[in-house]
This record gives structure tokens, C-alpha cells and sequence, in this order.
């Protein structure tokens, strides 16, 4: 019999470029602010799952989950790293919801790290390409900007989406990163901006793309049963799922869709006994703003090709329709892409809780992650809702 598991503690490092902090101080941050956050002891805490992608290539540094214990002051506990690409920081949180929810520990805490900015653009491209196909893509000359470029095309002739409609995705999203005191950018930007804004991949511009990032996120887990010993407003995972796709694009059923989030919804909204309709609030995985367009789509937000109008008619923003990425989203307020999907889940805690601050959404009561790796091979979806 699986047991209900709820997150009783979060934190969140500040977002950007953070030259004068290392992947220690990143964690420590996150770490004790979510230890803090949930009232437990350094000795509560029976194990770790820390998400990272490319912590070698960006600082030299592996063996990320032993760092993060021994940073966090967590003493002789088990601790495991999740690579899965920028899906890293979810794919922990579904460990960390696995591990409870099995009985085999009771507290147990999610953390994501990276730390990017201290290398060039073209190392960082090169970690990042990682997670596509290196024969068939990356050796060929494709960047995952040129993957999602090759999206957006399709979806333009397919749905006769435009660019500022693309544009209205990120203006959105910097309007609630205004509102995130942990986010990279604090700058609200106009539809024009976004189109003026320096080509990187036709029809993809600069103010299309998720910035490179350094941060950290932070959970602790807890049986549903013992939660409110803890914490007060303990927040229920109502469901953890994930699927996957082929790794390179070509391979794709479907050059307009990630089959991998469609099918990961489907299954987390009939373990939650929820439909997309009862979804209040969602931090989707917005690496470019197509794929915000196409999240919308694939998660049943929206029917195919009726998004992008959605987004441009302002039916996403805070207190609209469903209001998605009030964080910001990857694209506001950075990405950081170990912590990504920790940091997701950590937006939705806060607005369920009712503490977000400026960018609290009205009676919140159903929230959702989704969190991408590479260009759609994998996608791990959570369900969030208040505890009774």
C-alpha cells in the first residue's frame, strides 16, 4: 500500500549569474532555508536525492549528492545524484516522492544545482548538448536553440502561430519574474522588445531562449500521516509521473508536440482523480517560448493550435484563465537547469500555501510541474494539492 506523501519544506536560492557564489554556497541557501521551512533536524533526514546535469563540465565537479550532504550537515545518510538532463531536478523529485511513498524512509530531502556562468557560451552550448543526440544531432552542427527553432516552424505552418505571439509568451513571463525577488531578471519587456531582440535561430530571438543560470532549489519530504507534525500547511503530491520519447527529433511522431508530456499528464491526472480543467496554477517548462505554446497543448490546457492565441489574449496570466509560470518560468526567472524542476515544485508549494507574495494567484487549490529533458525525450510531471 503506497503511502500519501506531502512536501513540508522549501528553498530557493536568488537566480543568476552568481559570481561570487559556488555550488556550496548554492546549496546551503536552498538546503537550510527547506530544513528550516519544514522544522526538522539535520539528524530527521534519512535521505537525499540532489539533481544536476552537467556539474563536470561547468565546474569540474562530480559526485554532486555526497557534496550536497556533507554541505547540508546530513551525516552517514544515503545520497544519489539524478542526471536526466535538464529534467534532472524533477526526475529527484519523483525519487524523493518514491521513497516516502514506499515506506522505506520517512524524511527525505530533493535538492538541484547548477552552477553555469563560470564557463563561455560555446562550453556552455557544448554541456548543454549533451542532452540531445550526439551522433545524429549535435555532431551534425544542430543546437538545441536550432531543435526548438525547428518546432516553432512547424507549429507556424501547422497553426498559423506568429512571432509575437512567441514574444507575448516571454513578456508574460518577465511580467511575474518582476514580481520574484529570487529571480534572474527584474526587467518587464514589451512584444517589440522580444522581436527586436538579436536572432539566434530563425524564428527563435534572444528574448525567445531561458537564460544560462547558477541557483539552487530544495524540498523535504514527508509521509502525509506525520506532516502536520512538522509543518502547518503541508502540501499533498497528488501524483508523480513520467514518460519518455526518442532522443533526437527526427525520430518524432510529431515535430508539434512532446508525446513524453502528453502521456506523463495523462497518467498524473487519473492517478490524482484531477482532468487539466481543475488545474489552477502551472510552472511549465518554457527552456524557449514555443515550448511554453506547446506544454500548453500537450498537458490538455488547450487544444492543438489554440495556445499561442490564448497566450497573446492574456488567458496565462496571473489571476486569468489558468495562470502559468508565475514564477516566471525557466525563461524569467532563470534556469539553472539541475534545479529547475525542484524550483518548479517549490512556485507551486508557495502558491498553494498562499505565500507568493505579489504573484499570488486567488484560490489556488491544484497546481502542476513540468519539467523537460533535452528537446522532449523525457518529461516528468507532478500534481500538487492542499492537504485537508
Amino acid at each position: 500500500m503506497m503511502r500519501e506523501v506531502a512536501v513540508i519544506g522549501v528553498g530557493l536560492s536568488r537566480f543568476g549569474e552568481r559570481w561570487n557564489a559556488g555550488l556550496k554556497e548554492l546549496m546551503a541557501e536552498a538546503g537550510v532555508a527547506a530544513i528550516e521551512d519544514a522544522n526538522v533536524k539535520s539528524s530527521d533526514v534519512e535521505m537525499l536525492f540532489g539533481g544536476t546535469m552537467a556539474s563536470g563540465r561547468f565546474m569540474g565537479q562530480e559526485h554532486i549528492a555526497a557534496l550536497m550532504s556533507d554541505e547540508l550537515g546530513f551525516r552517514n545518510i544515503p545520497a544519489v545524484r539524478i542526471e536526466n538532463a535538464c529534467a534532472s531536478g524533477g526526475s529527484a523529485l519523483r525519487l524523493g516522492y518514491m521513497s516516502v511513498a514506499s515506506g522505506i524512509h520517512d524524511i527525505v530531502v530533493v535538492g538541484g544545482v547548477e552552477k553555469m556562468t563560470d564557463v563561455t557560451s560555446a562550453e556552455a552550448g557544448t554541456a548543454l548538448g549533451g542532452a540531445g543526440d550526439q551522433e545524429w544531432e549535435l555532431f551534425q552542427g544542430i543546437t538545441f536553440p536550432g531543435l526548438y527553432a525547428m518546432m516553432a516552424k512547424r507549429h507556424m505552418h501547422e497553426y498559423g502561430t506568429t512571432e509575437e505571439q512567441l514574444a507575448s509568451v516571454s513578456v508574460k513571463n518577465h511580467d511575474n519574474a518582476y514580481k520574484n525577488k529570487y529571480a534572474q531578471f527584474h526587467k518587464k519587456i514589451t512584444v517589440q522588445e522580444v522581436l527586436d531582440s538579436k536572432m539566434v535561430s530563425d524564428p527563435l530571438k534572444l528574448f525567445d531562449c531561458s537564460p544560462i543560470s547558477d541557483g539552487a532549489a530544495a524540498l523535504v519530504l514527508a509521509p502525509l500521516e506525520v506532516a502536520r507534525k512538522y509543518n502547518d500547511t503541508p502540501i499533498k503530491i497528488l501524483a508523480s509521473e513520467q514518460a519518455s520519447d526518442t532522443l533526437r527529433l527526427a525520430a518524432r511522431e510529431s515535430l508539434t508536440s512532446i508525446k513524453a508530456t502528453s502521456i506523463a499528464a495523462q497518467k498524473a491526472y487519473k492517478h490524482a482523480k484531477v482532468s487539466a480543467k481543475d488545474i489552477s496554477i502551472a510552472e511549465v517548462h518554457d527552456c524557449f517560448t514555443i515550448a511554453e505554446i506547446m506544454a500548453m497543448e500537450d498537458l490538455g490546457f488547450y487544444d492543438k493550435g489554440k495556445a499561442a492565441k490564448a497566450v497573446e489574449n492574456g488567458e496565462t496570466r496571473l489571476n486569468a484563465g489558468i495562470s502559468i509560470n508565475t514564477s516566471g518560468g525557466l525563461k524569467g526567472c532563470g534556469h539553472p537547469v539541475g534545479a529547475t524542476g525542484v524550483k518548479q515544485a517549490v512556485e507551486v508549494v508557495w502558491q498553494l500555501r498562499g505565500e507568493a507574495g505579489e504573484r499570488q494567484v486567488k484560490d489556488a487549490r491544484i497546481g502542476l510541474t513540468h519539467n523537460v529533458g533535452g528537446s522532449g525525450a523525457t518529461a516528468v510531471v507532478h500534481i500538487f494539492g492542499r492537504a485537508n
